[in-house]
């Protein structure tokens, strides 16, 4: 089954969906993971930004487990230690979009309404932090560290490959 023909499938292709799905997979993760945490004796009577950080990192560990073997499955990391440093410097950068665009709304626009402060941090944000983190796990996260091997097919000359 091939994408369908039209304005988007140019940019729309089985990665990005790939990647959307982790993503809202490891979304669920988080909110889920958060409202248990919140519910348990350990961490309900707490200041809620403990449960908030661990809801996080546990979303992040679905997330990068996903998009490491579904998203980009076929690409090969030669450094993992790399590889999940780069994954967090990045999700914690995207989150940072999810953040400014809630100080702006809230703070500097005056949208103080508990629908604005969502549509700032959870409709805009989280689309600029997922674009933002779709880019840099393409171009840096999960990206080949070593060029291709060099090969002798007329073929792989044709396609840049040395």
């Amino acid at each position: 089954m091939s994408a369908p023909d039209g304005p988007l499938s140019r940019f729309v292709n089985r990665r990005m969906l790939t990647f959307l799905a982790v993503g809202g997979t490891g979304y669920v993760v988080d909110v889920a993971s958060f409202n248990l945490l919140r519910s348990t004796p350990w961490l309900g009577g707490v200041d809620p930004s403990y449960a908030r950080v661990a809801a996080v990192a546990v979303a992040m560990v679905v997330t990068y487990l996903g998009n490491r073997l579904l998203t980009w499955r076929g690409e090969s990391g030669d450094d993992r230690r790399r590889e999940v440093s780069l994954f967090v410097v990045f999700n914690v950068i995207g989150l940072g979009f999810s953040v400014a665009s809630l100080v702006v709304s809230h703070d500097l626009l005056g949208l103080t309404s508990r629908l604005a402060d969502n549509i700032s941090a959870n409709v805009v944000g989280l689309a600029l932090g997922t674009v933002f983190r779709y880019w840099s796990y393409s171009r840096f996260v999960f990206a080949p560290t070593s060029p291709p091997a060099r090969t002798d097919d007329p073929a792989d000359r044709l396609a840049g490959v040395r």
